[in-house]
């Protein structure tokens, strides 16, 4: 008797896995090692692109915002935003293009409520000076994008500190998200709403003594939309207090 060749030897089979292994994988998959949260895992603001297939964003009409341009204006506006003790914020300055140059803003500080805002133009001796007090204020919580930006501004031109502000970058980036989201990505976000932003605008001159309708729908929605995210987010009071500045 001649024992088989190699070629003919018959191959020994694996050992087939026990029901119990088997059964494990059917309802579970192969067993994967734990790995560390990635980057990747983070959420992601959505591009332009995205946010531009979305619905409008609706901010406020004409009839909603508000310039003052005498004492008993400001004062009257100063005491609603006061009163409200939150507001939207931004402020806008004109632009420089030069190398070196130096810029002069803000020129337009805007405080935005629920249901209207207030453009104070700073070249207005009496809008300056309460617009300087509504900033330095403890009084009302300023809500806004990239604040960071304007506390040298605002103390070179006004001579005061930017307090009781709560920048919603810091929100957004102890949520996850990377870096600063800006007001278009997060009504994108939060609201999956779309909010243009007119670069020709943003770039446009806000010392002028009149603004136009659409600088003004501009500076309006900016610190109005901004309010609009944080009562979208449903901020809770300690989440408000770990970032907010004083």
């Amino acid at each position: 008797m001649t024992k088989p060749s190699p070629s003919t030897r018959p191959t020994k089979r694996p050992a087939a896995p026990s029901w119990l292994s088997r059964s494990f994988r059917r309802l579970f998959g192969k067993p994967r090692k734990a790995s560390p949260a990635h980057p990747g895992n983070r959420p992601t603001a959505p591009a332009k692109a995205e946010t531009a297939l979305l619905p409008p964003f609706a901010g406020l009409s004409p009839e909603q915002i508000h310039v003052p341009k005498t004492k008993a204006d400001c004062q009257a506006a100063a005491g609603e935003i006061l009163a409200a003790g939150v507001a939207g914020f931004d402020t806008e300055a004109k632009p420089t293009f030069k190398v070196g140059e130096k810029s002069t803003g803000p020129h337009v500080v805007q405080f935005a409520l629920t249901d209207k805002a207030f453009i104070f133009q700073l070249h207005r001796g009496e809008c300056q000076k309460v617009a300087a007090e509504l900033i330095a204020s403890e009084r009302v919580l300023k809500v806004g994008f990239g604040l960071k930006n304007d506390h040298g501004q605002i103390r070179n031109r006004l001579g005061v500190k930017l307090h009781n502000v709560l920048d919603l970058d810091h929100i957004f980036r102890q949520r996850g998200y990377k870096g600063q989201i800006g007001v278009r990505a997060a009504i994108g976000a939060v609201m999956k709403l779309n909010f243009p932003k007119s670069k020709t605008i943003s770039k446009s001159n806000w010392s002028a003594a009149q603004l136009t309708p659409g600088q003004l729908r501009y500076a309006a929605n900016d610190a109005y939309a901004a309010l609009k995210i944080m009562e979208a987010l449903d901020l809770k009071p300690a989440e408000i207090s770990s970032q907010r500045r004083h």
